[in-house]
């Protein structure tokens, strides 16, 4: 059933997100996994002329286990519970594609850039190259409803999260978790592919400390890591890292040959052996922290308090 903005929420729909977070936080992290969820509403299946198994493409399948844990360490660990195909939590609200749309989007701006062109706007129009969505235009009312239930309360979730670790801390921390399909592009030059990639848009979303702390931990548990190609970072890690107020964003990419069949979207016999891995180094990430330089740590607050 649709559920529109007037109507209670059906009882098979979960909220928009799920949160896990220690009773008492003992640190500024909050490791938020946009892209994980599996929930893909009914009316949404009708509109689409993709096959289950295709829409999963789409998924960073099974990065909110790799993460599980991070909460007893002291973080919080937020969830995304929507698919990437009906909403993508990684994008600007107002990345929308006008021509997929029926009925008048009226006067809100969109930005209407390469990527919203090329079908991966905030409603994706594709799954992938050669693979769309949807058969036919959908209406903008079905937009805005994606919008104001599942993406705002989403974001409004990040920014009280982060508010409150930055007020107790003086600095808070984003770690964007998501996965990257294997394939030619990560394996530029006949180099290996690398099975981690941390992006801090060019050092301006993250301090280069913290991200040369999370580079070194990755590398010395055995990961090949690199920074920033082929991604970057993405809106979230744009939107709320700001190094000069001691708001750090660092997405990190992880390469799905490692933990999952790609495929067959199954996880492979050692996946638990790569979430420990992954679980063990977000623990140092956060025991580490405290040694970074103080004006990585501590706003100007913060610093006159010590």
């Amino acid at each position: 059933m649709e559920r529109d903005l007037e109507s209670p929420v059906p009882l098979n729909t979960p909220e928009a997100f799920l949160v896990r977070a220690p009773v008492v936080a003992e640190n500024p992290f909050l490791f938020a996994v946009p892209h994980s969820g599996r929930h893909y509403p009914t009316s949404f299946k009708h509109q689409c002329q993709l096959d289950d198994r295709s829409m999963r493409l789409s998924e960073d399948a099974f990065v909110d286990e790799l993460f599980e844990g991070v909460a007893d360490h002291g973080a919080t660990h937020l969830i995304a519970t929507h698919a990437r195909a009906y909403v993508d939590l990684n994008r600007a609200a107002n990345e929308l594609e006008p021509s997929m749309f029926t009925g008048e989007i009226g006067t809100y701006e969109v930005d209407l850039n390469n990527r919203v062109k090329a079908g991966l706007g905030v409603i994706p129009r594709v799954i992938g190259e050669g693979m769309p969505i949807y058969g036919v235009k959908i209406p903008i009312r079905e937009a805005f409803k994606r919008l104001e239930t599942v993406y705002k309360p989403y974001h409004e979730k990040v920014s009280q999260v982060l508010l409150a670790r930055h007020q107790a801390f003086g600095s808070s921390v984003l770690i964007d978790c998501h996965s990257m399909p294997s394939g030619p592009e990560l394996g530029r030059r006949r180099r290996s592919q690398p099975e981690i990639v941390l992006g801090d848009c060019w050092g301006t979303s993250c301090s280069r400390e913290l991200t040369g702390l999370v580079e070194r931990l990755f590398l010395d548990a055995g990961f090949r890591v690199k920074r920033n190609i082929p991604y970057a970072g993405g809106y979230a890690t744009r939107h709320y890292g700001k190094p000069a107020r001691q708001c750090h964003a660092l997405q990190i990419e992880i390469n799905r040959a490692i933990y999952m069949d790609e495929v067959r979207v199954e996880k492979l016999p050692h996946f638990a052996e790569i979430q420990g891995k992954i679980l063990s180094v977000s623990r140092q990430i956060m025991q580490a922290y405290d040694t970074l330089p103080t004006d990585v740590r501590l706003g100007e607050q913060a610093k006159a308090a010590e």
